[in-house]
C-alpha cells in the first residue's frame, strides 16, 4: 500500500515527510519526500516544551506542552497535504500515515517515553488512517522504546551482502547490526543508541557562534581535540553498559567542553561522537564488513573522517546505495505503520530489549 511517514527529530530543525509503497515486509519503494523547516518561533516553542517536559516525573498536561502538541499536529497535517500535492497523489489512495510526533522526553529507565502530537486529529484532518505513539507499548513491555528504525534498515539492506551496520547520526546516534540470517532470527538484528551524535555539536556551535550546526564540519576541522576533556567524557558508565540501551538528547551536555575555544570545543565534541561509535562496535555480535551512515551527520566530513580513523571502517553515506539519508526516518515510520496494520512486530528483544517481538503503535481511523 501507499504509506506516508512523518518525523520531527530532537534537533528541532523541521519535519521530514516521505511517501513510500510497501507491504511492510521486503517490498519497499520510495516515491516522494519533502522537508519542512520550522520557523524560529516554532522552534523556540518546541524547545521550551522539551525543557519543561524534562522537569516532570511523568507525562502530564501543561499549557505550553499542550500548545506545542497542537503546533506539531497542525504543521504535520500541512506537511502531509503539501507532500500529496507535490507527488500528485490523492489522500484516498494512501493507506496509512505513520505519525511519530515530537519527543519531548524519553525516560525508559523510569518506565515512560513522551511524544506529542494528536494521531486522531491527524487522521480526521487528512482523511487517512493514522498510526501514532510508536514507542509507549515497547517501554511498557520492558523495552527501551528506541531505536525503532532497525526493522526498516533490515528491509533496505535485504539485498546487501551481510554483515553490515547502519549508523544513524541524528541528535543521538544509533546503530543497527544486520547479520546473515535476516530479521527475526536471534542475533541477526541488533540495535542500540551509541551516544550523542549531532546534538552536542549543534548545541556547542549555537552557543559559541550563533549558527545552528557546524556546516561541513569546518569549525571542528580548524580546532584541536582536547584529549583530557575527551577522556573525561568517555569515562561514563553508560558506554560500558551492554545493549540494548537508549538515550535522551539531554542525557549528555556540552558542559565538559566549557572553557575551550569555539573550534577546539567543536573538534573535541566531534571526536567524542566518533569515539562512542568505535566503542559501540565492541558491543556488536560480530565486526561489520560495511558501515552505512544515515542522518544529518553524514554531511559532516570531519565527523566521518574521525569515525573512519577510530573504527577502521570507511563510512558509506546511505545515498551512495540509493537510499535517501534525509528521508530514511520518515520512510521508516511509514513502513512501521504498515506493519502495525498488518499486525507485524516493529521492535525486538535485540533492538529495544522488549521481552518478545512486539507490534507497536496506536491506530486512529479517519
Amino acid at each position: 500500500m501507499l504509506a506516508i511517514g512523518l518525523m520531527s527529530g530532537t534537533s528541532l530543525d523541521g519535519i521530514d515527510a516521505a511517501l513510500i509503497e510497501t507491504d511492510g515486509r521486503a517490498a519497499v519503494r520510495a516515491i516522494a519526500f519533502r522537508g519542512e523547516a520550522y520557523s524560529d518561533v516554532a522552534r523556540a516553542e518546541l524547545a521550551e516544551a522539551t525543557r519543561m517536559a524534562l522537569t516532570f516525573d511523568r507525562p502530564r498536561a501543561s499549557p505550553p506542552i499542550v500548545a506545542a502538541g497542537e503546533l506539531i499536529t497542525r504543521t504535520h497535517v500541512l506537511a502531509v497535504q503539501k507532500l500529496l500535492r507535490e507527488a500528485g497523489v490523492s489522500a484516498q489512495d494512501v493507506g496509512v500515515i505513520g505519525f511519530h510526533g515530537q519527543t519531548v522526553a524519553h525516560r525508559p529507565d523510569r518506565g515512560w517515553t513522551w511524544q506529542i502530537g494528536n494521531g486522531q486529529a491527524m487522521a480526521e484532518a487528512t482523511g487517512i488512517t493514522c498510526v501514532s505513539d510508536f514507542r509507549s507499548a515497547d517501554v511498557a513491555g520492558g523495552g527501551q522504546g528506541a531505536p525503532l528504525l532497525p526493522v526498516y534498515h533490515a528491509a533496505l539492506a535485504a539485498g546487501l551482502t551481510r554483515s553490515v551496520a547502519v549508523l544513524n547520526l541524528g541528535g543521538v546516534a544509533n546503530i543497527t547490526f544486520i547479520g546473515a540470517d535476516g530479521v527475526g532470527t536471534d542475533g541477526a538484528l541488533m540495535a542500540f543508541d551509541t551516544g550523542p551524535a549531532n546534538g552536542l555539536i549543534d548545541s556547542w556551535v549555537e552557543a559559541e557562534t550563533g549558527a545552528r550546526f557546524d556546516a561541513g564540519g569546518a569549525l571542528a576541522a580548524s580546532g584541536t581535540i582536547d584529549e583530557t576533556v575527551l577522556s573525561a567524557m568517555l569515562d561514563h558508565p553508560w558506554f560500558d553498559a551492554a545493549p540494548p540501551k537508549s538515550l535522551d538528547r539531554s542525557d549528555f551536555t556540552i558542559q565538559p567542553a566549557r572553557g575551550l575555544s569555539a573550534a577546539d570545543g567543536a573538534a573535541t565534541l566531534t571526536a567524542f561522537t566518533a569515539a562512542t561509535v568505535a566503542t559501540a562496535l565492541d558491543h556488536l555480535p560480530a565486526r561489520p564488513r560495511r558501515l552505512i551512515v544515515a542522518g544529518g551527520g553524514r554531511h559532516n566530513p570531519t565527523l566521518l573522517a574521525m569515525i573512519a580513523a577510530r573504527t577502521g571502517l570507511t563510512p558509506e553515506p546511505s545515498d551512495s546505495l540509493g537510499w535517501n539519508g534525509d528521508a530514511m526516518e520518515a520512510e521508516g515510520f511509514a513502513y512501521m505503520a504498515v506493519r502495525t496494520l498488518e499486525n507485524l512486530p516493529i521492535s525486538f528483544p535485540d533492538t529495544t530489549g522488549v521481552a518478545a517481538p512486539l507490534v507497536g503503535g496506536v491506530i486512529h481511523r479517519a
